[in-house]
Order: structure tokens, then sequence, then C-alpha cells
């Protein structure tokens, strides 16, 4: 039988609170459920300190790397953004291959350029601190190393459109599969 009188809406382990500020705990600080002042705003956070945002030239990606942008200035949070150019290996073993990967060479490090702008226009105009990475290689190593090497806490990516991800497994898929950082897919 329970101690608790009847009609009492107390769970065990909380403390009823009347939402006054004498029911708010020692010396008026606020109790476990509520607001810390009267805007219900709390100083402080508990959220992530490093961002990192895998984009590219897509749609996706470019909404990805821009709600990253704006949770790195709400969380004043470092915003790294990381761009992975892929490597072609098949292409070099073809005849004509040297020309063709010089000019992808070309095409990528002009994509590099462009999505450096983007990161820098957004560490100008939104006040943050934010680094482009650029690496090579697949995606999904180079994010998770850079991941692990900047300590960040979360990582941001764009939904894939590609059709062959719904059964081999999207980037973000294989992200959330590793269980080491929370990860937000932004469609």
């Amino acid at each position: 039988m329970s101690s608790d009188s009847p009609g009492s809406s107390s769970s065990p382990g909380f403390p009823e609170s009347s939402g006054s500020p004498e029911a708010a705990g020692p010396a008026g600080s606020p109790g476990p459920f509520e607001a810390a002042g009267p805007s219900g705003f709390e100083l402080g956070t508990d959220g992530p300190t490093a961002i990192l945002a895998g984009f590219d030239d897509t749609v996706t990606a470019g909404r990805a790397l821009a709600y990253a942008a704006g949770l790195a200035r709400r969380q004043r949070a470092r915003l790294i953004a990381v761009y992975v150019v892929p490597v072609a290996s098949v292409i070099a073993s073809a005849p004509a291959g040297a020309s063709i990967l010089a000019a992808e060479a070309e095409a990528q490090d002009e994509i590099a350029g462009e999505l450096r702008t983007r990161v820098e226009r957004a560490r100008s105009e939104l006040g943050i601190a934010a680094e482009f990475v650029l690496a090579r290689g697949d995606a999904y190593s180079e994010i998770k190393r850079v991941a692990a090497e900047t300590r960040a806490d979360a990582i941001v990516v764009g939904a894939s459109a590609k059709a062959g991800h719904r059964f081999v497994g999207s980037l973000a898929v294989r992200l959330v599969r590793a269980g080491k950082w929370p990860v937000t897919v932004v469609p």
C-alpha cells in the first residue's frame, strides 16, 4: 500500500511543485522541472560545442550546411564544414584516364573553392567560428576521421537523393549505424 494520500499527483522521486518561487528550491533556485527565469530561458547549455557538416554541391547538402550553421550560431558552437572529393579509380585504368582525371580534378577544385566561399560567407554573416576541411577518399571514412580528429559532438548531412541508397545504405544511415555521434539528416 502506498504512503501517498488519496488524490495526490506526485510521482515517486519527484518533488511536488506549485510553480511558486517558494517551491522552487533553496534560495529561490529553480526546481528540476521549472524555468530558470520569468522568460523561461535557461542560461548555459549542454549542447554541442563542435558541429560537423558533411556537404557537397547538392541541394540537400546545401540545406544541411545552412541548418548546421544556424545550429552552430544558436549553440555558440564551432562549425566544421567537410567536403570529401571522391577518388575515381576505375577511370584511371582507361586509356584516356589521365586526361579525364585531370579534368575531373579541375572541376572538383572549382567546386571546393565555391564551397569554401560559402563557409567563409556563413562565418562572416552569422558571426560563427567555422572552418572548411577538404578531404579526399570515401565520404563515410573521411567524415568519421575528421569528426574524431576535431572531437565533433554532432554531425549534420543532407539526405541522399540517389535511388540505389535505399538498398545499399546512404552516408547518413552508415553514420547513424556507427553510433558515435548524434546525426541529423536534412531533407
